[in-house]
């Protein structure tokens, strides 16, 4: 089960990346076609597209240091890397509480609770 959670975790990385050069095609390839250096401050939509996109390989990370942490039997690193990730998407719901936010709060208590052997 923790294998399963930690690749639902990188996938939610990956799922991130694919959506957001899907919604924020356009003013991605503005911010490139610009010369990156500093073209995601403004407009407002160049700098979600950004921030969108770089939130996926951030969740990819987390996904393999807790599939690192279930190969090893580290329920310890396993448990902080879902903690972190909870009190993010308790953070995320509060705040956009109709967002995506929500899925990571099911991965990231799944995770939780996994760690303390409850499933």
């Amino acid at each position: 089960m923790t294998t399963t959670l930690a690749w639902l975790l990188f996938a939610l990385g990956v799922g991130h990346i694919v959506y957001a050069f899907a919604k924020f095609r356009v003013p991605l390839l503005e911010g490139l076609s610009a010369g990156v250096v500093g073209q995601f401050g403004s407009p407002e939509v160049r700098r979600t597209a950004f921030w969108f996109t770089m939130f996926g390989p951030l969740l990819m990370l987390s996904g393999q240091v807790a599939l690192h942490a279930a190969h090893a039997g580290d329920l310890g690193l396993f448990r902080l890397v879902g903690a972190y990730l909870l009190a993010i998407s308790v953070v995320g719901v509060v705040a956009l509480p109709k967002s995506p936010f929500v899925v990571g709060l099911l991965i990231s208590s799944s995770i939780v609770a996994a760690s303390y052997g409850f499933i």
